[in-house]
């Protein structure tokens, strides 16, 4: 590639990642650092800033077989071709291999259903362009191979893929409509949580419209125009509003408003996870640049706090 005047002066790791060559700017910091990205044929430090009328040549090394098992495990598969697999996550599901869940994921399942799809990118998350937390439902995309990973990662960072979700939040929602724009980053006083406290925050952008209203309760339609972790969830808690069943950002005592209905109460405590769900994910097909959507309804217990709460009103 020739650095235009548009792209003169930036890093070197940030062109590359935007250019759709490497998933990220971190891949593409470890493959400038191993010479497999170069400038006008010379190797340079990712922290590199381009100039007007370089060549940035990149020879990816060859990807290299995944160590994970594949497991036959069950998955609600909404679509499959050649290119992709959009499914639709159960509850308890974790997306990719981490510390504490080498197994058991939705990782591992796709292995297991669809077996040519291993080795891609050569990482512990093969196919994966984003996720959703293990007790959140609903739509997830997969590539099953690299040139649709690499379009549809670079769809996702131009925002130009649909996600709505619905959740159910604690309490009175005041506005039939709103933007919450608060910055996400790691709480720290606590590691495992994230929050709008943090120094080191990033842009985040959440959008919500009340899709109905029930005793104690609002049911929410969120559109996120950005991707941080746990977003709905940490931006719903800042507003004064946790989502139903959350066991890391509900405040105490945040159903006291509910009805005290026995059958309600007895639904909510057996919660294994948040009340939130990807029902409508939208996407260019990168093999033949089709508009897809996908929707997915809501799960059975998701459903019955719903029909308690309206048997409630």
């Amino acid at each position: 590639m020739t650095v235009t005047t548009e792209d003169h002066g930036r890093r070197l790791d940030l062109f590359v990642a935007d250019k759709g060559l490497v998933l990220s700017r971190s891949q593409a910091s470890h493959f400038i650092k191993h010479g497999h990205i170069t400038v006008d044929g010379e190797v340079k430090k990712p922290k590199h800033k381009v100039r007007e009328g370089e060549s940035v040549a990149a020879v990816l090394p060859e990807v290299k077989p995944l160590d994970l098992a594949p497991e036959a495990i069950d998955l609600e598969i909404i679509h499959a071709d050649d290119d992709l697999v959009v499914v639709n996550k159960q509850r308890g599901l974790v997306v990719h291999p981490a510390a504490g869940h080498e197994s058991g994921t939705l990782v591992n399942a796709m292995l297991h259903h669809f077996p040519h799809m291993e080795g891609i990118c050569g990482e512990l998350r093969p196919g994966i362009v984003h996720r959703l937390d293990k007790d959140t439902t609903g739509l997830i995309v997969v590539a099953l191979n690299q040139k649709t990973l690499l379009e549809l990662t670079r769809q996702f960072k131009a925002r130009e893929v649909k996600k709505r979700y619905r959740a159910l939040v604690f309490g009175a929602v005041s506005h039939e409509r709103g933007i919450i724009d608060q910055p996400i980053g790691r709480d720290p006083r606590d590691r495992k949580r994230m929050g709008v406290n943090s120094p080191v925050g990033r842009a985040s952008e959440t959008h919500y419209t009340v899709a109905d209203r029930y005793p104690g309760a609002t049911l929410l339609d969120v559109d996120l125009k950005t991707g941080r972790t746990h977003q709905i969830r940490v931006h719903t808690h800042w507003l004064g509003h946790p989502v139903v069943g959350d066991p890391v950002y509900t405040r105490r005592k945040a159903d006291r408003d509910l009805p005290q209905s026995a059958p309600l109460r007895a639904v909510i405590r057996q919660l294994s996870g948040q009340l939130l769900h990807a029902h409508t994910l939208a996407f260019d097909h990168p093999g033949t640049g089709d508009r897809m959507e996908f929707t997915a309804p809501l799960p059975d217990d998701f459903t019955e706090v719903l029909a308690l709460l309206g048997a409630s009103e």
